[in-house]
């Protein structure tokens, strides 16, 4: 198997090989009656020696029922379930709690977490539809919902379930462009759900979701995928200004039909175009002689406009 790239690995904030010290030990801890029973059928055959018969016998018979008890007796925590097997064959699945097994005729088939549990796995220099070959990073979280299917379909589901999703993975990106990738991670990732689900629900496990964390593509493509995206922002801006100058023409087009016609009113519109201009601190702007005769004329013209507009008004009232 190729050594797994470390340019694209992610810090952890855990220590995997501390977390499973800690699982083990806190599994230990359902032993605790077991042991105790050990212990004190242990202090029985100590007490048996030097004993009279009578309470000899006595001891090693509550030595040895104390033994028997310690090695039926079995306790599942409440996440987990316990598929039994009786001389070989698949019996029942027990747990949580207390609970007794037949010894040497019946043999657990381990403790089954059945919690969901969070898988992180990748995926390296895979091709996609478009000849690109990418990274990805995703997690998966599952769980099993049958015990009994999960220890005695599959050897090791552990190993089964992450090596599956690759697959299921690897064939979804060769189908798929690199557009689509980037741009449909929830639906990648709900048909790689799809997928699994088709697959593990035979070994009594389900997927429940699958998320794409992360996609890296070559270095020598991240230029040429910025300069298209840069493009493509810049197709949509002049798309936009495009518009912009439709609507402004409209406008004018509205505007030149209330100038037509009315040059009084054009002449005031064109010197107050002027003197928004040279409000500029520091702008020169050169005119003709005549613009002041002009702007002259036209005041000329609106005030008898407006003194006849406001004697109509006050006709009116």
């Amino acid at each position: 198997m190729a050594a797994k790239s470390k340019e694209y690995q992610e810090s952890t904030e855990f220590n995997p090989v501390i977390r499973a010290i800690n699982k083990y030990l806190f599994g230990l801890t359902r032993y605790k009656i077991n042991i105790l029973l050990l212990v004190v059928a242990t202090g029985f055959v100590f007490l048996s020696v030097g004993s009279d018969s009578t309470k000899s016998i006595l001891f090693i018979g509550a030595a040895v029922l104390l033994g028997l008890t310690a090695l039926s007796l079995r306790i599942a925590l409440e996440w987990e379930r316990v598929p039994i097997l009786r001389l070989g064959r698949y019996k029942k699945t027990r747990g949580p709690g207390l609970f007794f097994i037949i010894p040497f005729v019946d043999t657990p088939c381990g403790y089954i977490d059945c919690r969901v549990t969070v898988t992180d796995f990748s995926v390296e220099k895979v091709l996609t539809k478009d000849a690109v070959p990418i990274f990805i990073d995703a997690i998966m979280f599952w769980m099993i919902w049958d015990a009994a299917k999960a220890s005695l379909e599959v050897e090791n589901y552990k190993a089964a379930v992450p090596l599956s999703a690759k697959t299921a993975l690897r064939d979804i990106i060769g189908k798929t462009t690199l557009a689509s990738l980037l741009t449909d991670r929830n639906e990648i990732g709900q048909e790689l759900q799809n997928i699994l689900d088709a697959k593990t629900n035979p070994w009594g496990i389900t997927s429940l979701s699958v998320e794409i964390k992360a996609i890296v593509v070559p270095g020598e493509l991240e230029d040429a995928i910025s300069r298209e995206a840069q493009a493509e922002r810049e197709k949509n801006a002049r798309v936009i200004l495009g518009s912009a100058e439709i609507e402004l023409a409209e406008k004018y087009s509205e505007a030149s039909q209330k100038y037509k016609g009315n040059n009084e009113a054009l002449t005031l519109r064109s010197l107050n175009l002027l003197l928004d201009a040279v409000k500029s601190k520091g702008s020169v702007i050169l005119v003709p002689s005549e613009v002041p005769h002009l702007m002259n004329k036209a005041l000329a013209a609106a005030l008898p406009k407006k003194d006849t507009f406001a004697e109509n008004i006050e006709e009116d009232i």
